[in-house]
């Protein structure tokens, strides 16, 4: 055997024969030997369905690559590598349909592919908070509403005039009111997934759709649910009928009051942090398989219990965030593809023998995708949405998946639907989904509407205005650094802080994304509480100490947002243009831990670099060293009181960022326990950051609007707690021994600007930087080698999307905003 296959392989190395026949008679050489398949015609061993597996991944992942480029989702790849593998393409061959996917194969083929359908709704159940759809407002009623039965009506009096003016197929018209049930419902998981992979589930027409999509569901499983009940009493009698409701009541009552209480006990028993338990995840498993069995031996749907099952888990952590984490990779990547290629592999386009039966299939196709269109985007317009998010919305409601696929594989597996309907149907699907998601993502752009019609700088700020700032926050650790750095910013009663505190949580265990403003509670005035504080709870009681030490001078307020990573964005950018927020403060990507291990975190980068790309005000990113020692609590010498001297560095090498970062020195000099120190990097041979004209001569307005150089200014104090110096430098060399002076100096803060020009300077330090949302001089601070030059350093980028404004060197001229 070991020959046969050699000399096989020799012969396609030479190049005779197809990949497809070399396959068929390597498959059939191995076979030969009962390697695969034994004596016994029903044994099946791992060879095969790996071989298989191996098969479906590398042409799915291989048209993926081709298609994503055209925004076309992973489904679409999918169910195409499945026609290929299947009789539509490849499985014309005879030798290839036998040898590589036989029949006697197909029945283990689809049992992994159904359990994995299972498993998927199961997760999807435990994502889903079912008490949203209370919490659903009066926009998103009306839309999932008339989502459903729009379509449904419109679809279904097409059909009775089809059936009463045309002599229908048999087959078709069995199959036409199936079909108009299934296009009729706007799957939640569908739109989830479908959201997701066009990256925006965390927008507002992400989160309307997701809420919608929701109340659609509703309304179509309580009309199946009516006619499951209806078409029960009238087909069986009334025992049968009473004792098959009976148990379907008692499993619902069995999941409900027996295993949601056990898994809220679970979840109490598991403390704040902590992984839960392996036996309380397998005990979850073993009951989704027994409900599942027993649902199919009392004649109710074992899928249908399975998301019942999900939905009474908790969504989130720790128990619904570590089954996500536990099943969801194995789910998603093998299991599957694995359903959807079944659906490729099943379908034959050979099999389609009708143009009048195609037409008829895609003409209801086409009514249901016009009437959610009308269902979603005429109560859209009437709500003032504009048209062109409105009609983004319809295409969005109208996307399909996996749901519908799982209706027409069952209704094919049970002979209710024919191989005919069946490939009319799966062809229709796929062309439906792979237009939708192009024109998608050419309309919305969630980035486009967070461009401001004013500006919203430190810098255009009036004197005596409100300062309104949005701290982000990833955990704990990024606290302190923030209130330091506020503390700092001088709230005063004529100039307050209006202080945002955004919690960043990254989506797991959930499906839909949220953004909501939270109440931190009381219990921090009493440490025995601080164990049943949250964590989002105890970041927030944190800033509320910090305001109570600035009664009336800092306003605060919270929220909490759960989305990917990927969007996280959307949260920032959205809360900054609904709050008019002047300033987003968020961490660096990089975290220096307290034993020295400095830990970068990709997805904070990502996030970090997307905020600064579309963010609708000012933003500055806060690189904390000293989260590896204490801060250095320094009581001045001259004074009695117990209050520190906080030193700030602010390093000015020009342009529009220097100046936005010196007018938050500007703020901050105003407060008695601030000393500034401003070093301003000059060159007599050449440019230092160059720039216009005019950007020098707004650099040389904002130094000599701070008023260090004045000395016969009326605040003498102020004139003692700013200081100017100038340092020559050449080039590089010298822009680090500066740096390295600055050690000795022990600043608490160093403020510097992120963009600088084209200068020969700046160039030769951008060479030698990696980390393009920082800049290339506070790169060269953010290294290990400069810890000592500041525990703090805050990068500022000034606004950058201000509607109508091309020139950012225009910036200091512009129109300054009220408040």
């Amino acid at each position: 055997m070991l020959q046969q296959v050699r000399i096989l392989m020799d012969q396609n190395d030479d190049g005779e024969g197809s990949d497809v026949s070399y396959t068929c008679q390597l498959v059939s050489a191995i076979n030969s030997r009962g390697i695969w398949y034994g004596d016994n015609p029903f044994s099946f061993t791992v060879p095969l369905l790996l071989l298989q597996l191996s098969l479906i991944f590398l042409f799915t992942r291989s048209i993926h690559h081709l298609l994503k480029r055209f925004s076309q989702p992973c489904i679409v790849s999918q169910i195409l590598g499945g026609a290929i593998l299947g009789p539509s393409v490849l499985g014309l061959s005879s030798s290839f349909a036998n040898q590589v996917f036989p029949t006697k194969s197909r029945g283990a083929f689809d049992t992994f592919a159904l359990f994995g359908f299972m498993l998927f709704v199961f997760l999807v159940g435990v994502k889903i908070d079912p008490f949203i759809i209370f919490k659903s407002g009066k926009r998103t009623v009306v839309i999932g509403t008339l989502c459903f039965f729009i379509p449904y009506t419109l679809t279904s009096f097409l059909a009775f005039l089809l059936s009463h003016y045309l002599t229908l197929d048999r087959n078709i018209s069995k199959a036409l009111y199936l079909i108009i049930d299934m296009l009729s419902m706007t799957a939640f998981p569908v739109v989830a997934c479908f959201l997701a992979e066009l990256k925006i589930l965390n927008s507002e027409i992400g989160r309307l759709a997701s809420s919608s999509s929701m109340i659609c569901d509703v309304c179509h499983w309580s009309i199946l649910t009516l006619n499951f009940v209806i078409g029960m009493a009238l087909e069986k009698s009334f025992k049968t009928t009473s004792g098959s409701i009976l148990s379907i009541v008692l499993l619902v009552g069995l999941i409900v009051f027996g295993i949601r209480p056990a898994a809220l006990w679970a979840i109490r028993r598991t403390p704040e942090g902590k992984p839960v338990k392996e036996i309380y995840v397998i005990s979850l498993i073993i009951a989704l398989l027994l409900c599942g069995f027993t649902a199919q031996a009392i004649g109710f749907n074992a899928f249908i219990v399975s998301f019942l099952l999900g939905l009474v888990i908790p969504d989130g952590p720790p128990l619904g965030a570590t089954l996500v984490e536990r099943l969801d990779c194995f789910v998603s990547v093998v299991l599957m593809p694995l359903f959807f290629t079944i659906c490729g592999l099943k379908m034959n386009v050979f099999s389609i023998k009708s143009f009048e039966n195609f037409g008829i299939i895609l003409l209801i196709f086409l009514s249901s995708f016009i009437g959610k269109l009308l269902g979603v985007v005429t109560p859209a317009l009437l709500l003032r949405m504009p048209l062109r998010d409105a009609f983004s919305l319809g295409l969005i409601m109208n996307s399909k998946g996996i749901i519908e696929l799982a209706f027409l594989n069952s209704w094919k597996m049970s002979k209710v639907m024919n191989e005919e309907c069946f490939s009319i149907a799966v062809i229709s699907l796929v062309a439906l989904t792979g237009v939708i998601s192009p024109i998608v993502k050419i309309l919305y752009d969630p980035s486009k509407r967070f461009v401001a019609y004013k500006r919203r700088t430190i810098l255009h700020n009036k004197k005596d205005a409100e300062l309104r700032v949005l701290a982000c926050v990833h955990g704990e650790d990024n606290v302190l650094a923030m209130v330091k750095l506020l503390e700092a910013s001088n709230p005063t009663k004529q100039s307050p802080i209006s202080l945002c505190v955004l919690h960043l949580v990254n989506l797991v265990g959930r499906s839909s994304s949220l953004l909501i403003p939270c109440l931190p509670r009381d219990d921090y005035k009493h440490g025995s509480s601080y164990q049943g504080q949250n964590r989002s709870e105890r970041i927030f009681n944190k800033f509320r100490k910090m305001e109570e030490t600035n009664q009336g001078f800092l306003m605060l307020h919270f929220y909490k947002g759960i989305s990917p990573y990927a969007t996280m964005h959307n949260d920032v950018c959205s809360l900054a243009l609904e709050k008019r927020i002047t300033l987003i403060i968020i961490p660096f990507h990089k975290q220096f831990t307290p034993w020295g291990k400095v830990e970068s975190i990709r997805a904070f980068r990502h996030l970090n670099r997307n905020v600064l790309d579309k963010a609708p005000c000012s933003v500055g990113i806060l690189i904390d060293h000293n989260s590896r020692k204490k801060y250095r609590y320094r009581p001045q010498k001259n004074h009695s009181s117990s209050y520190y001297n906080y030193r700030v560095a602010a390093l000015f090498f020009g342009g529009a960022d220097d100046r936005e970062a010196l007018a938050y020195v500007r703020r901050m000099s105003q407060n008695s326990h601030v000393l500034i120190t401003i070093i301003r990097f000059i060159c007599r041979t050449m440019e230092i950051a160059g720039g216009s004209s005019s950007s020098k001569m707004l650099d040389a307005e904002i130094l000599e609007d701070i008023g260090f150089s004045n000395n016969t200014s009326s605040d003498k104090t102020r004139n003692e707690r700013v200081s100017y110096q100038e340092e020559e430098v050449m080039g590089r060399q010298d822009v680090m021994s500066v740096f390295k002076s600055m050690e000795g100096c022990y600043y608490d803060l160093v403020v510097v600007g992120k963009r600088h020009g084209n200068s020969e300077l700046m160039q030769e330090l951008r060479s030698c930087s990696d980390r393009v949302e920082l800049g290339a001089v506070a790169d060269m601070l953010a290294t290990d080698q400069y810890l000592g030059g500041g525990s703090l350093i805050l990068v500022i980028q000034q606004q950058t999307r201000v509607w109508g404004l091309r020139d950012p060197e225009q910036s200091f001229r512009f129109r300054r905003t009220k408040s």
